[in-house]
């Protein structure tokens, strides 16, 4: 798990780690709180992502078969959590990438594939997103304009980036979040790991004032969102307290609650929570391409020097069978 350690991350973390018969590993880049088995992990650096991926193989096999469900020291469920929001998108990671690009979404989508091989065949991988990214969320956020890897990676390539800092950095967020959503169908559609029956799960846990999502934001944006956490959630109908989003996050990992049904028929969803309820909603459009899916997968893999020949599944190789 990434982002357990502070927020709802680690009610989350937590809530699952004292589940009977499960063991927890969470990758944290500062102090871990007690009770929680961590290695570190900082995803502003890849090497770091490297590094920790094999960290979590070693801990697979020093727990095989005490760890998965099926006592073969597999992975039965990833959740990939953690995120930021920054003032701009002027920050540049140690790899060259734009930060809140590499932190929300490209550190995440190596440290799948890197570990694709040690997730049991009906795992599940929940990827935290947000409604930002979702026209019909009419959130205060400007919305995503593409879903295009390296422009994102490298905004001042970009012909379309917004003139205004704050702009900037807000829709690096949500293309971000709109990222963690094409992803979660790649897993869910087969495109990651072709003729497995892995589960993607997009999770949107709403407005949830005082965590940790805006520290690298101003002073004054940090103290307002925690001061403001209180009267926010009594303005707001559908803000959630932290203890709600941190168990329905582990609830989705731990596979007490299910997505719908994904037959052909109906449209893929994510899932949402709302006044510390939990339901599903359509994706919008750009989330729901598939060509846009297939070119993030394909161009998140060659920005972190992986081959070309592995970033997507051969022809005719049935990726589609879990639409």
């Amino acid at each position: 798990m990434t982002g357990g350690s502070s927020g709802f991350g680690e009610i989350s973390a937590r809530r699952i780690s004292r589940t009977p018969g499960t063991r927890l590993l969470v990758g944290a880049r500062g102090a871990v709180p007690d009770g929680l088995e961590a290695r570190p992990l900082d995803l502003a650096s890849l090497a770091s992502v490297r590094a920790f991926a094999d960290a979590v193989r070693e801990w697979l096999d020093a727990g095989a078969p005490a760890t998965g469900r099926h006592g073969d020291g597999r992975i039965d469920s990833m959740v990939l959590n953690a995120g930021i929001v920054r003032p701009d998108a002027d920050g540049r990671t140690v790899d060259g990438f734009e930060t809140t690009f590499q932190v929300d979404h490209l550190a995440h989508a190596l440290l799948l594939r890197l570990l694709l091989d040690r997730l049991a065949d009906d795992a599940t991988v929940v990827f935290t997103t947000s409604g930002t990214h979702d026209p019909a969320e009419h959130a205060r956020f400007p919305l995503p304009r593409h879903a295009d890897a390296r422009r994102l990676a490298h905004p001042e390539r970009d012909h379309e980036l917004d003139a205004r800092p704050r702009v900037a950095g807000r829709r690096a967020y949500t293309t971000a979040k709109l990222c963690a959503v094409l992803t979660a169908r790649a897993v869910d559609t087969g495109i990651a790991a072709p003729g497995r029956h892995l589960t993607g799960i997009a999770f949107c846990p709403g407005e949830t004032p005082g965590t940790g999502l805006v520290r690298d934001l101003p002073l004054p944006a940090r103290i307002g969102w925690r001061l403001l956490a209180g009267p926010l959630r009594r303005l707001s109908p559908e803000s959630n307290r932290p203890e709600a989003s941190g168990r329905a996050l582990a609830d989705l990992a731990l596979g007490f609650v299910r997505p719908p049904d994904r037959g052909d028929a109906g449209p893929w969803s994510y899932a949402v929570l709302r006044s510390g309820r939990l339901g599903w909603r359509p994706v919008p459009p750009l989330a729901a391409d598939d060509e846009a899916m297939i070119a993030l997968w394909r161009d998140s893999a060659e920005l972190c020097g992986l081959p070309a020949a592995q970033s997507v599944p051969a022809s005719g190789s049935g990726w589609a069978s879990k639409r």
